[in-house]
């Protein structure tokens, strides 16, 4: 299944925008080339191979082409490169098996020890990197609007965990099932980049692709997982559409039903767990969110409600009925939308069974004129 971090919506905004007929071009090249990547079958795996320490990365050159693999350009325990894109996608799927590892106990994406495998300079100015169901490739970027796609970790993270998903729950890619699928990503891309940076759930941006915009382009980033919906307002790449509740739920058919504008929710949703717990991210509120996506108990069209109430399952396992961790799962998916309030039911409940005023006295009548009082 083809995965990739810039949404068709966006691609089709910024090739509605250029001036220069040129970028223009570059945009509708990336656009097209998406279109006919999502028909294509899942690629075959290349046989696993592990390393001593059961980690094992290649990266590979496209040379500007879209054969893949490529030339094999740097290998597990090679010495870094001249080419500063081989090395961040070398470093970048290295931080995204070391979160796994280190903080779940998870052997690589399918832990079974899958290598890694990555391809760089993938077609000219391509504007996207994506996971073909079997492994990671990066474009240069345009050049004006979008950077090299190696540049952030918490891309390669997001990409690497589309394949996560699909050895788990494998979440149907469309509507909220969809759109829990690439929230997913986005939560265990951000752990990656905080686990990488040693940043506490505070200290981090909870930003997803910072550092792809280039100087100009009026925003911080993709997506804000904090603030859905901030991320960037810019001439060229339009408004952030992503809603931060469901009061602001887009009901689309394009983009597979919004998956990547709809999944601001739960995107916001696990920001604030992870801040109401406070302490790191990838501790206690990781470990509800990996628990959950591999529990086994997900259904593959789970809705955002059932996702929410399998996490409350996770945390009330994991840490108990009178939990903080619990409570702070609750309030969070209360807050954006996704469960009720049971506070307000109940006092709603209570106001229904409330015994009503007494009827008034209906009002006198006077008699007509001329008769007897």
């Amino acid at each position: 299944m083809f995965h990739s971090i810039i949404p068709p919506y966006l691609l089709e905004q910024l090739e509605r925008s250029a001036s220069d007929p040129s970028l223009r071009a570059r945009f509708r090249q990336s656009l097209q080339h998406d279109a006919v990547l999502r028909t294509r079958p899942a690629a075959r795996r290349e046989a696993v191979t592990e390393a001593a320490d059961g980690r094992q990365r290649k990266v590979y050159d496209a040379e500007h082409g879209t054969d893949l693999p490529g030339t094999l350009v740097r290998s597990e325990d090679d010495d870094p490169v001249q080419d500063k894109t081989v090395n961040q996608a070398y470093d970048g799927t290295g931080a995204t098996w070391t979160l796994y590892k280190e903080c779940f106990g998870r052997d690589s994406i399918d832990d079974a020890g899958l290598a890694l495998i990555s391809t760089v300079h993938y077609d000219r100015g391509y504007d996207n990197a994506f996971w073909d169901g079997s492994q990671m490739v990066f474009g240069d970027g345009d050049g004006e609007v979008f950077g090299n796609f190696t540049a952030s970790i918490d891309v390669t993270g997001h990409e690497l965990t589309h394949g996560v998903t699909q050895y788990t729950a494998n979440l149907a890619y469309d509507g909220q099932s969809g759109a829990l699928n690439e929230s997913i990503s986005d939560v265990f891309g951000s752990l990656a980049k905080q686990y990488a940076a040693g940043q506490s759930a505070a200290d981090a941006d909870w930003l997803i692709g910072a550092e792809l915009l280039l100087p100009g382009v009026q925003g911080v980033a993709l997506r804000s997982m904090k603030a859905p919906g901030t991320a960037y307002d810019d001439p060229r790449l339009g408004k952030d559409p992503q809603p931060a509740d469901m009061s602001g739920y887009v009901d689309t058919e394009d983009d597979n039903g919004g998956v990547h504008i709809n999944s601001g929710i739960p995107n916001r949703a696990f920001y604030l767990v992870a801040t109401e717990i406070g302490g790191n991210a990838y501790d206690d509120a990781g470990k509800i969110w990996y628990g959950t996506l591999t529990s086994g108990n997900l259904s593959e069209t789970a809705s955002f409600k059932e996702f929410a109430e399998a996490t409350q399952a996770t945390a009330r396992a994991l840490f108990g009925d009178d939990s903080a961790q619990l409570a702070a799962v609750t309030k969070s998916w209360q807050t954006v939308g996704v469960l009720e309030d049971q506070t307000t039911l109940m006092n709603a409940a209570q106001s229904s069974l409330e015994p009503s005023a007494p009827p008034s006295a209906p009002p006198s009548v006077p008699s007509p004129p001329g008769t007897d009082e």
